[in-house]
């Protein structure tokens, strides 16, 4: 039973991510998506970079993080959305400042899904 709610909160959670990306080029002009397999696509990627990528980059840009108290994260953040949409044809992001803007907005839908999966109860 557990594993088949992991497996649903995991796939569930791609799913809304990738809505969330849709959501974003359509309230930010800056980010276009092509399409909802592009999107899926692109969450993925997204994640994967986020998984892998990010941590190292934080850990790399840790002094100034420090120096500019968290806020040199919404540049790696950004980073991230821009590498993203640089590997992914089906997202394109027009400069460094659209993907600023896309990975604020993204980040934002993104605490919105993980606080109504957390309220789905789908860990235990």
């Amino acid at each position: 039973m557990q594993w088949y709610s992991f497996r649903m909160k995991l796939i569930l959670n791609w799913l809304l991510s990738a809505a969330a990306l849709l959501a974003v080029a359509y309230l930010y002009s800056g980010v276009v998506v092509s399409s909802f397999t592009g999107a899926l696509i692109a969450a993925a990627v997204l994640g994967a970079l986020n998984m892998v990528v990010r941590p190292i980059l934080v850990l790399l840009t840790l002094p100034v993080t420090l120096v500019t108290l968290g806020l040199f994260l919404f540049i790696v953040n950004a980073l991230m959305f821009w590498a993203a949409a640089s590997l992914v044809s089906g997202l394109s992001v027009t400069g460094f400042g659209a993907a600023l803007i896309g990975s604020l907005l993204y980040s934002l839908l993104q605490l919105a899904i993980d606080f109504v999966l957390q309220r789905l109860r789908f860990n235990q």
